[in-house]
């Protein structure tokens, strides 16, 4: 066994013990671990559900608008001044009654008055007092029964109160409250919808995040082991100049080619950094966690599918399902538009009770009564040409949706073929990469053995390294390819829920 290849035996042996003792202190995570924590810590996903409940309790609201409303309503007023029904002054054929401020009352006779005309006609005669005593006695008591009826007739208003429980229940209202209905149900499938497409979206960035990782980690095993490679022969090269068999010239090709390998190896350590850090985010923890991951996935490749499970899948596609519940509200749109050109038929029923109360007259007292009342309201609308227009317009709008529905069924097809056929691609180029690393591998075999034979030169056996590091690094590329259009594909049938 020759120097290079034992060189590069026990740097795997120590690379694999310093991984096992690190493991020790990192959590091992699997696909399925990273689905979890992202679906569980990130906050777009919690919104959505708040979405949906929303929708759901906005589809409750909706049917519950169909059954009876009941209300209850209590009213209290101050007033700095009473109601009187009958005027402070008030002229008759026979005189005048009047209610002073002060509240006295008087009464004046008129001169048409027959006790006027009886007056005048004694006058200067014995009788003449009598008469002016009976007019004046009988103006007094007409004044004292006016000023009681005004005082029955004033209503106490200082503190009014009323109380009134009423129920209301739509009888017809042209389909509006079923379109509400449906409107608000196809708003919560939207919600139910958008929450599984986001779902989806999280695994698919998860996954493309988490293989990403994977093949930033290899691509650094194999910088890190061409980089040993080329130490060694840098090492190799140096001692045959020293012993005269080799070039000044040979010795700095080799340490131009090991300066880029470190350079490559550089931008593999902080290329991983960075995938760890975009795979923490999604995950929700802290950016500075160190993954340890599962890689037994990245050989195993699901099979394309065939023509009649595309469709199947495509008639589930969130996005055609979103666009067919917009159409179903749409078209519940235009039925509602045109409720509005159909009567409206309510029932209304209650009970109230006012303080001051014309139960028995008008009284401020307690002890009067309250009254039912119930009656049906009817609106037919004659003349509205604006709800006219706007439920042609909702037509247009619902026939806009059902062709854009149609349209995008073709386009998610397409899509779904494509992503069918380049998974079948990404396995053929897994097979082409795996027999090119496996070719290149025993030729990196036989230009070591040829090198150390004395055979080629040392630009000889870096060729055929780069050419080995090149067809390893295509594997690593195809095998990562092949598994995020793997996960394409799931999302575009659905396996991802």
């Amino acid at each position: 066994m020759n120097r290079v290849v034992k060189h590069v035996i026990l740097s795997c042996v120590l690379t694999g013990s310093v991984v096992c003792a690190y493991a020790g202190d990192t959590v091992r995570y699997t696909l399925s671990d990273c689905h979890e924590m992202a679906l569980s810590r990130g906050a777009s996903s919690q919104s959505m559900e708040e979405a949906r409940l929303a929708a759901e309790y906005n589809r409750k609201a909706a049917l519950a608008a169909m059954f009876p409303r009941v209300s209850a309503n209590g009213g209290y007023m101050w007033n700095s001044r009473d109601a009187h029904l009958l005027a402070n002054e008030t002229q008759f054929s026979f005189g005048t009654a009047a209610v002073a401020p002060d509240g006295t009352a008087t009464f004046a006779w008129s001169e048409q008055s027959k006790l006027g005309e009886l007056a005048n006609t004694v006058a200067g005669t014995p009788l003449e007092q009598p008469i002016l005593d009976i007019e004046a006695s009988a103006g007094q008591k007409i004044a004292d029964a006016y000023q009681e009826l005004y005082n029955k007739m004033t209503i106490d208003l200082t503190h009014v109160v009323v109380a009134q429980v009423g129920v209301t229940q739509p009888i017809y209202t042209g389909g509006r409250l079923t379109q509400l209905y449906r409107i608000a149900k196809a708003s919560e499938n939207i919600a139910t919808i958008e929450a599984d497409a986001k779902h989806d979206e999280v695994i698919y960035k998860v996954d493309e995040a988490y293989w990403r990782v994977v093949a930033v980690g290899q691509k650094k095993k194999l910088a890190e082991q061409y980089y040993r490679l080329l130490c060694q022969l840098e090492n190799d090269v140096r001692e045959a100049v020293n012993e005269g068999v080799a070039t000044q010239s040979d010795l700095l090709k080799v340490t131009a080619k090991r300066g880029e390998a470190e350079v490559k190896k550089l931008q593999a350590e902080n290329g991983l950094t960075l995938s760890n850090m975009a795979l923490a985010q999604l995950c929700g923890l802290p950016l500075s966690t160190s993954f340890v991951l599962d890689e037994s996935g990245l050989n195993e490749c699901s099979l394309p599918v065939g023509e009649m499970e595309m469709e199947a899948a495509v008639a589930n596609r969130s996005e055609l399902q979103l666009l067919q519940e917009t159409e179903h509200i749409a078209q519940s749109n235009a039925k509602l538009m045109a409720a509005g050109l159909q009567p409206n038929i309510v029932a209304t029923a209650g009970y109230m009770y006012t303080n001051p109360n014309a139960d028995n007259g008008v009284s401020s007292n307690w002890d009067g009564k309250g009254f039912f009342s119930a009656g049906v309201v009817v609106n037919v609308p004659i003349a509205h040409a604006d709800d006219i227009l706007r439920y042609k317009a909702a037509k247009h709008a619902a026939n806009a949706v059902a062709l854009k529905t149609d349209e995008t069924r073709e386009m998610l097809m397409l899509q779904t073929t494509q992503a069918n056929q380049k998974l079948m691609e990404a396995q053929q180029k897994i097979a082409m990469a795996r027999l090119t690393e496996s070719n290149a591998s025993e030729v990196l075999r036989m230009a070591q053995e040829s090198y150390e034979a004395g055979m080629i030169t040392a630009s000889e056996l870096m060729q055929a390294q780069t050419a080995w590091l090149a067809a390893a690094s295509d594997l690593v590329d195809a095998q990562t390819e092949a598994k995020t259009t793997e996960t394409q594909l799931s999302k575009y049938l659905g396996r991802l829920k």
